[in-house]
C-alpha cells in the first residue's frame, strides 16, 4: 500500500535523513590559492566542451586538456560550504563490452572501490566515512551503457583532505587490485545485485531493449551482465577490460569545491597528469543504427513489434519513431530547434492529458524525445490503455496526435507551453547562485556523455525569450512533424493475459491511418486569480511571536490557523510553503481504506472553487506554483515551492482547497481505474508484497492500512470520496509555514487574505485525536508471505517497536545513529563477508505528531535459502548491540558524517522548515532544537548500548517473502 513508500525518504542514505541543523557559525573555508597551485594546461579561452561552437562560454568554469589525453573541469562553488565534488567519468560501459565480457563494466566498478594502489581490501568507504562521507549518497558509482562514473561528495574539506582524496581517487580507477581474491569477493556481490533486479521489471525491460533496439548493441548489453560471463570472469579478463578503456584519452575529471579555480586545477593535474595508457588506443565500438526491415515502405516504416506477456502486469504499449543518433554541433541554432520541439511537444502532451481527463479511452499517455545512449534519437508515445480493448486505445491516442500533426495549434496553447518554460528557466537563473556543487559536477558529466555542451542559466534564459516570442504556429507544427519522422517504427505491448494480441494484430494497428480529431484541443484563455471567489473577509493576525531562531515568528489568526515565518535571503527566488492540517490517518475511520488510497492520486485534481483540473493547469502556466499532497502519521500535508510574487497565489490554491474544494468525479473514476490496473503487480515479486502489505502488517492489522483489493476497489465512487474527503479537509488544526526568501510583511499580507479569512474549523473528535496504532507480536516464527515471481527471490524483514511522540526527539536522534551502525554491520556481515545480499539496510522512524508507531527494522532481498542466516545476522548484531554496544570506530563512522551533514544543512530553509514544522502548535520542536548538534556530536558507545538494551534485546518481528507454488525462472513469453 503506502507504508515502503512514506519511508523511501527513510531508507536512502543518512546524509539527508537528519533533522535540521541548529544555527552555527557561518563557515568559510575557501582553499585559497599560493604561487604553488600554478595549473600548467589550464585552457581559458579554449575549452574542450566548447569547441566548434557558438555557445557563450561560462567563464565560471576552468578547462583544461592534459598531454595525455586526460580533459578536466573545475569550478569554485562554496554550496554546500566547505565541500568538495568530485567526479572521474571513464568513457566505458556495457556497449564497450564484448560478448564475453558482459557484466565487466559494473563488475569494475565494484572492483575499484574493493582494492587498489591507495586502499587496503574494503578501506576505502570507511574511509571516506571517518572523513564525513556518507556511504551511497556522497561516496558512490554508476555504470551506464556508454560510462563509468566515479564520485565523491567531500564535506569539511581542507587543502590536505582535499589533495589526499583527488590522489586516492585516482589511484583507485588508475590501477585497482584486480586479484582473484577480490574477484571471488565482488562477484556473489554483483550477482545478488543482479538477482535483486530481477523479475517482471527486469525481464519487460530486457524485452524491451532487445525489441527497440534490435540490431544494435544495446540490445543485448544492460550493465547488470549475466551470470556465465561473470561466473567467467577471471583477473585477467578484467584486466584486459580495465587495460583497454580504462585510458587517460577515455577520462574525464570534474572537481567543483571551496576552493580556487586555480587549486583545483592544480591538484587534477598533480594526481592525473601521469597516467599513461597501456597499449595502443582502442576507439570506441560502433553501436549501431536503428535499421528499418528491407522492403519496408518509406511512408509507413513499422519495423520491429513485439507481445511481451508478463502474468499481473498493467498493460502498457509503447512505439518509436526512430532516427540514428548523430553528433551534433551544439549551438544556438541546434538549441532554437530542440525548443521549438520541446514548446510542440508539451503541446501535444497536454492534448493527451485532456483526453485522458475527459472520457478517453487511456489512463495515461505520453509523448517523449530521447537521445538514448549514443544509439537512437527517437520519439517515444507511451499509453496505458483502460481495458483489454488497446485497439481502441491506440487509436484515440494516435488521432490526437494526427491532429497535433495535421494543423497548427492555437496561439493560446503556445503561450500556456511557453510560459511554463520561461517560470522554469527564470527559476533556474534565480537559483544558479545556489546550485550545490554537486548538481554542477554532474551537470558536465552529463554534457559529455551527450557530447553537448554546456550553459549557464543566464544564457538558457537569453536564448529562449530571444526566440520564444517569435514562435509561430507554423514554426510549432513544423517542429511537432519533424520529430514524428524516422526511419524505422518499432513497438512493443505489455499484457498480462496470453493470447490477447498478436505481433501481426499490433503491427496491423499501427499501420492502420488514423483519423485526425480535434476533440482534446484546448484553446481556452487564461484565468487571472483576480476573477476567483475571495476565500473570506481578510482578518490580520492576533499575535506574532518571535520563536527565537533566525527571526523566525509564529502567527496566530483569530480562526485558530497559525503561521511560522522564517525569511532567508541565500536562497534568492525560492519559497516552500507546507500546510500541515487535520489529522492525517488517524482521520480515517476502519472501513475508509479505499478512499485514503485514492486521495493522494484524487484529491488535488478534484479542483477548487470553480477550477478544474484543466483550469488549475492554465492559471499556473506564467507561475511557480506547485500542489503535492501527502497523508503523514498524525497530520494531511500541502505543499508547494514558489516565489513572493507568486506567493499569494499560491495560498490562495491551499485555502481554496479547504474552504471551497470543488469534487469532480474525473479525477476518482480515473484514480480508482490506476488502482485497479496496478494490483495485481504487487504480488509479483517481493518488492511488490512489501509495498502492498508491509504497512499493515506493521500496525497490527489495522484495517485503516489494508491496500485495498480490486473487489473493494470496484465499491469506490466519487460521491464516498467526497464524503470521506470532505470531512478530513473541515477538521483539525491548520499550520501554514512559509519559509525562504520572503517580503515579511506582504507574507502576512497575503496570509490574512488566504488562511486568515476562512471559517472557524471544526475541532478533532476525542477519539479521532486518541487514535494510535499497534506493534504485531513476535512469533516464535516469521510470518509468511508468497510472491509469484523468480523462485530464487525472497526478502525479509525484522522489526522492533521503539515509540513516538515529540518528547522523544532527543531519543530519535540517538536511535538515528543507531541504526545506521546496525546497517553498516548487516551490510558486512550479508554483503562484504557472505556475498549474500546486495543491499540490506536499517531503518529507524519515529513520528512526532503521534505517540505511537515507531519502529527500527532491517530489510534485505536475498536467496530464499539465506533466510535464516539473514535473521540470524540480524538478531545476533542486536543482541550484541544490547549486550557490548558498537566500538568507538563504529560509532564516528556514523557521527562524523552526521556533523557534517548538520554543518551542510544550515544553508537550507527547508531544512529548518523540516524540523521546525509543527512548531506552530507544539513548543518541543524549539524547545529541543538547540541540542541537535550535541545529541549527534557527543553520542556516546554507552547511549548506543543502553537504547540497543532498551530495543533491540528482545526478539524481533519477522516477515518473510517466498516464492509461491507459481512461482518461476522463465522469461515473459510471447515476442
Amino acid at each position: 500500500m503506502t507504508f515502503l513508500s512514506r519511508l523511501t525518504r527513510l531508507f536512502i542514505p543518512f546524509a539527508i535523513l537528519l533533522p535540521i541543523a541548529a544555527p552555527v557559525q557561518a563557515q568559510n573555508c575557501i582553499i585559497r590559492a599560493t604561487e604553488a597551485d600554478q595549473p600548467q594546461y589550464a585552457m581559458p579561452d579554449d575549452p574542450w566542451i566548447y569547441r566548434g561552437t557558438d555557445i557563450p562560454v561560462d567563464p565560471q568554469w576552468l578547462f583544461g586538456e592534459m598531454p595525455n589525453g586526460v580533459r578536466y573541469a573545475v569550478r569554485q562553488n562554496d554550496v554546500p560550504p566547505c565541500q568538495i565534488s568530485l567526479r572521474v567519468r571513464i568513457d566505458a560501459g556495457s556497449l564497450h563490452e564484448e560478448d564475453t565480457e558482459r557484466g565487466f563494466a559494473h563488475l569494475l566498478e565494484h572492483l575499484v572501490f574493493r582494492e587498489s594502489s591507495t586502499f587496503g581490501p574494503g578501506e576505502a568507504i570507511a574511509h571516506f566515512q571517518r572523513l564525513g562521507a556518507s556511504f551511497g549518497y556522497d561516496t558512490n558509482a554508476t555504470t551506464s551503457p556508454t560510462a563509468t562514473t566515479y564520485n565523491l561528495n567531500l564535506p569539511n574539506a581542507n587543502r590536505t583532505t582535499l589533495d589526499d582524496s583527488v590522489r586516492r581517487f585516482a589511484g583507485m580507477v588508475i590501477a585497482p587490485t584486480l586479484s582473484e581474491a577480490n574477484l571471488a569477493a565482488d562477484v556473489p556481490i554483483v550477482l545478488s545485485e543482479r538477482r535483486e533486479q530481477a523479475g517482471p521489471q527486469r525481464r519487460v525491460a530486457e524485452a524491451t531493449t532487445a525489441i527497440f533496439f534490435a540490431g544494435q548493441k544495446l540490445a543485448e548489453r544492460s550493465p547488470i551482465g549475466t551470470v556465465e560471463t561473470l561466473e567467467g570472469a577471471t583477473s585477467d579478463t578484467v584486466r584486459a577490460f580495465h587495460r583497454r578503456w580504462y585510458r587517460p584519452e577515455n577520462a574525464v575529471v570534474v572537481l567543483v569545491g571551496d576552493a580556487d579555480p586555480q587549486v583545483l586545477a592544480a591538484v587534477v593535474e598533480r594526481h592525473f597528469a601521469g597516467w599513461q595508457g597501456d597499449g595502443p588506443f582502442v576507439p570506441a565500438p560502433d553501436f549501431g543504427d536503428p535499421v528499418a526491415p528491407a522492403g519496408a515502405d518509406p511512408a509507413n516504416p513499422v519495423g520491429e513489434v513485439g507481445v511481451i506477456v508478463e502474468a499481473g502486469q498493467p498493460r502498457a504499449v509503447t512505439y518509436a519513431i526512430m532516427r540514428p543518433w548523430v553528433g551534433v554541433i551544439d549551438n544556438l541554432e541546434y538549441n532554437r530547434r530542440n525548443l521549438l520541439g520541446e514548446v510542440g511537444l508539451a503541446v501535444v502532451n497536454r492534448r493527451l492529458e485532456n483526453r485522458a481527463r475527459a472520457g478517453g479511452t487511456f489512463l495515461f499517455a505520453g509523448v517523449g524525445r530521447d537521445k538514448i545512449s549514443r544509439s537512437v534519437d527517437g520519439t517515444f508515445v507511451t499509453y496505458a490503455p483502460l481495458t483489454d480493448d488497446w485497439e481502441t486505445a491506440l487509436d484515440d491516442v494516435r488521432s490526437v496526435i494526427a491532429d497535433a500533426l495535421s494543423q497548427p495549434p492555437a496561439q493560446s496553447e503556445i503561450d500556456q507551453a511557453v510560459a511554463t518554460f520561461d517560470v522554469a528557466f527564470v527559476n533556474s537563473v534565480e537559483q544558479s547562485r545556489i546550485q550545490a556543487g554537486s548538481q554542477l559536477a554532474d551537470q558536465i558529466v552529463q554534457a559529455v556523455d551527450i557530447r553537448e555542451a554546456v550553459a549557464s542559466p543566464e544564457v538558457f534564459l537569453e536564448v529562449f525569450r530571444s526566440i520564444a516570442s517569435r514562435f509561430t504556429p507554423e514554426d510549432v507544427l513544423a517542429a511537432t512533424q519533424a520529430l514524428f519522422e524516422g526511419d524505422v517504427v518499432r513497438s512493443v505491448m505489455l499484457t498480462p493475459t496470453p493470447g490477447e494480441a498478436t505481433e501481426a494484430q499490433l503491427l496491423a494497428a499501427l499501420s492502420t491511418p488514423v483519423i485526425a480529431s480535434g476533440v482534446a484541443r484546448d484553446d481556452a484563455e487564461a484565468i487571472n486569480f483576480a476573477d476567483l471567489p475571495v476565500i473570506g473577509n481578510p482578518t490580520l493576525p492576533v499575535s506574532r511571536e518571535p520563536l527565537g531562531l533566525l527571526g523566525a515568528e509564529r502567527l496566530t489568526f483569530p480562526n485558530g490557523v497559525r503561521a511560522l515565518l522564517m525569511g532567508r535571503d541565500n536562497e534568492p527566488g525560492r519559497i516552500t510553503v507546507r500546510v500541515r492540517f487535520g489529522a492525517g490517518w488517524r482521520g480515517f475511520e476502519s472501513d475508509e481504506a479505499i478512499y485514503a488510497e485514492l486521495g493522494p492520486i484524487a484529491l488535488v485534481n478534484s479542483g477548487i472553487g470553480p477550477l478544474d483540473q484543466n483550469a488549475l493547469d492554465r492559471i499556473a502556466a506564467d507561475r511557480k506554483l506547485g500542489f503535492d499532497f501527502e497523508i503523514d502519521d498524525g497530520t494531511f500535508v500541502f505543499q508547494g515551492l514558489t516565489r513572493q510574487e507568486d506567493l499569494e497565489q499560491q495560498l490562495y490554491l491551499f485555502a481554496a482547497k479547504l474552504a471551497m474544494p470543488s469534487w469532480d468525479p474525473n479525477p476518482v473514476e480515473r484514480a480508482r481505474a490506476s488502482a485497479l490496473l496496478a494490483y495485481d503487480s504487487y504480488g509479483r515479486d517481493p518488492n511488490g508484497v512489501l509495498n502492498r502489505d508491509l504497512d499493515y502488517l506493521l500496525r497490527g492489522e489495522d484495517p485503516r492500512f489494508r491496500t485495498p483489493t480490486p473487489a473493494e476497489m470496484q465499491t469506490a465512487t466519487p460521491d464516498g470520496f467526497r464524503e470521506v474527503w470532505e470531512r478530513l479537509l473541515a477538521q483539525g488544526p491548520v499550520e501554514v509555514a512559509v519559509f525562504g526568501d520572503i517580503d515579511r510583511e506582504a507574507t502576512i499580507g497575503a496570509l490574512s487574505r488566504t488562511f486568515g479569512a476562512m471559517n472557524l474549523r471544526e475541532p478533532l473528535p476525542a477519539d479521532v485525536a486518541a487514535r494510535g496504532v499497534t506493534f504485531p507480536e513476535a512469533g516464535a516464527q516469521p510470518q509468511v508471505l508468497t510472491h509469484g515471481g523468480d523462485a530464487d527471490q525472497a526478502a525479509a524483514v525484522i522489526a522492533w517497536p521503539l515509540g513516538g511522540g515529540s518528547e522523544g526527539i532527543v531519543r530519535s536522534r540517538k536511535l538515528e545513529l543507531l541504526s545506521q551502525i546496525f546497517s553498516n554491520r548487516l551490510l558486512d556481515g550479508l554483503r562484504e563477508r557472505a556475498g549474500a545480499a546486495y543491499s540490506p539496510f536499517v531503518s529507524a522512524r519515529w513520528p512526532l505528531d503521534v505517540d505511537t508507531g515507531g519502529v527500527m527494522f532491517a530489510l534485505v532481498q536475498i536467496e530464499p535459502p539465506l533466510l535464516p542466516a539473514f535473521f540470524d545476522e540480524a538478531q545476533s548484531i542486536a543482541n550484541d548491540l544490547a549486550a557490548n554496544g558498537p566500538t568507538p570506530d563504529e560509532l564516528e563512522r556514523v557521527v562524523e558524517p552526521s556533523r557534517q551533514y548538520l554543518l551542510r544543512a544550515q544553508t537550507g530553509h527547508t531544512f529548518w522548515l523540516n524540523q521546525l514544522q509543527g512548531a506552530a502548535f507544539d513548543a518541543n520542536r524549539v524547545a529541543y532544537l538547540p541540542t541537535i548538534y550535541v545529541d549527534y556530536d557527543e553520542a556516546t558507545v554507552e547511549e548506543m548500548q543502553a537504547l540497543a538494551a532498551q530495543y533491540l534485546a528482545r526478539p524481533g518481528w519477522q516477515l518473510q517473502i517466498v516464492p509461491g507454488a507459481n512461482a518461476t525462472g522463465n522469461t515473459p513469453s510471447g515476442r
